[in-house]
This record gives structure tokens, sequence and C-alpha cells, in this order.
């Protein structure tokens, strides 16, 4: 039995969000390949995400000192707590699915927010005398991303920067098992936007069927 983050960061649920739909498509169609997986849906915008900030960069100053985790202050000590959670979930997940949107040629902060709650050293990654060493080298992820126009190909892919950060962040973390499913047009082809749709959301059923099988199950 594998573990799966089925990871969404849009404030709209699947009838009115592109990349929810065809992510919606993709778990329930794992969902049916993959019954005896263990799936948690972790809905980014309905969660504690703490933000590194002052209270946090203190906490964890403290802690380094020798300090005990009672000897923080109230504000510090739930930040600082809440972020070691959001990061041991993150490990003993096996796979990943993300899921967004793109703004302004990237992910949500949200996003953000969270990847910075989840790369932390000694758990994800660590550092060597021949430079960092990414910690997950078993997990298997995918990020499917919606775009008004075209950025996957062609003239906008230097454009982009969500998913390749993404990808980037994952290869440092050991997930080299990372693909990227994309639903993208439909704002340039307003009048092909549910075809382009139910074209992703076929390609996620077929995706979800064998998602990280060769890291996971094999």
């Amino acid at each position: 039995m594998a573990k799966l983050l089925y990871i969404t960061a849009h404030p709209h649920d699947h009838s009115k969000s592109f990349s929810m739909a065809v992510g919606q498509a993709f778990i329930d169609a794992y969902k049916d390949a993959h019954p005896q997986d263990e799936i948690k849906h972790l809905d980014l915008y309905n969660m504690q995400i703490p933000h590194i900030d002052a209270d946090v960069f203190s906490g964890w100053g403290k802690l380094r000192e020798g300090s005990e985790f009672t000897a923080l202050s109230g504000g510090e000590q739930a930040k600082v707590a809440r972020l070691n959670e959001l990061v041991d979930e993150f490990v003993a997940g096996d796979k990943y699915v993300f899921v967004s949107p793109m703004w302004n040629f990237s992910y949500p902060p949200i996003v953000k927010a969270y990847i910075d709650a989840i790369c932390v050293a000694g758990k994800t990654f660590k550092y060597t005398a021949e430079g960092p060493v990414g910690l997950l080298p078993d997990k298997a992820a995918i990020h499917i991303q919606a775009s008004g126009g075209i950025y996957s190909e062609g003239p906008g892919m230097g454009m982009e920067s969500g998913h390749r950060h993404l990808k980037s962040i994952m290869s440092f973390m050991g997930v080299t098992d990372f693909k990227g499913l994309f639903c993208e047009g439909m704002a340039a082809m307003a009048d092909k936007a549910e075809q382009i749709k139910a074209k992703a959301i076929e390609e996620a059923k077929q995706a979800a069927k064998t998602f990280g099988h060769s890291k996971v199950n094999a």
C-alpha cells in the first residue's frame, strides 16, 4: 500500500476550475486503479501554512542554540511545530499530485509557502561536502497545471516558471520521477476550451493508472 498526497492550490473546486477538474479526474481514476492506497487531500487554501517569518527564525535559532522547545514563545512554538508537522507529513508520503493554475506565469503564492515548509535540511535534503543531496529518491510526483495560454512548449515556454520551479524543487529533494500534465490554451482558444479540458481529463485518467508504479509498486 502506498500513501498519496493530493495537494491542491486553487480557491475554487472542480466545477469552476480547469486545473481542479483535471485533478479530480486524475484522483478518481487513481482510486479506481489503486483501491488499496491511502489518499490524503491537502487543500492548501484551507490549511494553516506558517510563513517563514521573524517568529520562525527566532524559534529555529533558539533550538539550534540548545534551548528546550518549551522555552520558545507561544508564537514560536505554534509556527515551528506546524512547520514540522507539514514536512513530516510530506516525507511520509510515497506519491505526490500537485494541482495548480498558472497565475502570472507561476503558481499561486500558497504553493511557495508550502514548498518553504517542506524544504528542510535533514528531512527532505542534506548538505554534504559534494553539495546538497535529496533524501526522497523513491518518491513520485506529477504536477497538473492549467493556463489560459500555451506555455509547456512554443514561444511562451521561456516565460513559464511555476512548473519549472516545482520540477527543480522535486529534483533538489531527490524526487526525479516527476511529470507534468498540462491543460492549456483555454483563453487563447476560447472556442475550444471545453475540448481542451476534455482532452486533458482523458490524459489524466490514463496517467493515473500507472502513476508512480515503477517507484512504489514494483
